[in-house]
């Protein structure tokens, strides 16, 4: 009696390798922004010019026979005024600047609250920043007492700007902050929204055919 063939071992099948494992960790973008973004933040509050901002108050009262209430109206009505072409046009020269550019230098605000109106100056010199309030205030006063007679309300000046002895901008350790902060949300972002990749560095090996069903019928008897 022959001996029976012995079985062919499995053929194994195809092998897919993956890239390797990168040394390098998936989360570096992150930290990586952080940095940058913290690096920016602290060149700009090292390199950009410091800039100086000076208020002034004034305040509506109203007249006899007159709502008190009336005063809060008009108070948001001057705040807006402050900002407009006639108020600077009015103010440029003690301002000692044009409208275009005293546009940029000046902003108002006004409560909701109280009947008080706060102009506040912005300029590189400290100085210029509170003669540029003051003027502006004091422009918004001159032309609220042409009108006075009519709408039963005085605007007058509450407090006057003086010379700021330090910048409000930019602050190192803000500017530091802001921009690690801003640096951070944008890794996060990255991470988020870039391709997963799948395992790595892992071998993938598909199975071959079965011996007994590689095997012609003939053989099939003889491997059983």
């Amino acid at each position: 009696m022959t001996d029976s063939p012995e079985p062919k071992p499995a053929v194994p099948g195809r092998l897919r390798r993956l890239r390797p494992a990168s040394v390098r960790p998936t989360w570096w973008p992150l930290p990586a922004c952080v940095l940058l973004g913290a690096a920016c933040g602290l060149s700009y509050g090292l390199l950009a010019r410091p800039e100086y901002a000076s208020t002034s108050y004034a305040v509506v009262t109203a007249g006899k026979g007159i709502d008190p209430a009336a005063a809060l109206g008009y108070a948001q009505s001057y705040g807006r005024l402050a900002t407009s072409d006639a108020t600077l046009g009015y103010a440029r020269g003690a301002a000692g600047e044009p409208v275009r550019e005293l546009r940029t230098h000046v902003r108002s605000e006004t409560s909701p609250d109280s009947p008080m109106i706060a102009i506040t100056g912005t300029s590189a010199d400290p100085r210029r920043a509170a003669d540029i309030a003051n003027a502006v205030t004091e422009a918004v006063v001159v032309s609220s007492g042409h009108v006075a007679k009519d709408t039963g309300v005085k605007l007058i000046k509450f407090s006057h700007a003086v010379r700021p002895v330090a910048p409000v901008s930019p602050s190192v350790p803000l500017g530091t902050a802001v921009g690690g902060s801003a640096g951070g949300l944008v890794g996060g972002l990255v991470l988020l929204v870039r391709p997963r990749p799948g395992r790595r560095g892992v071998t993938a090996q598909v199975p071959g055919p079965s011996p007994t069903a590689a095997a012609p019928a003939g053989e099939r008897e003889l491997v059983r």
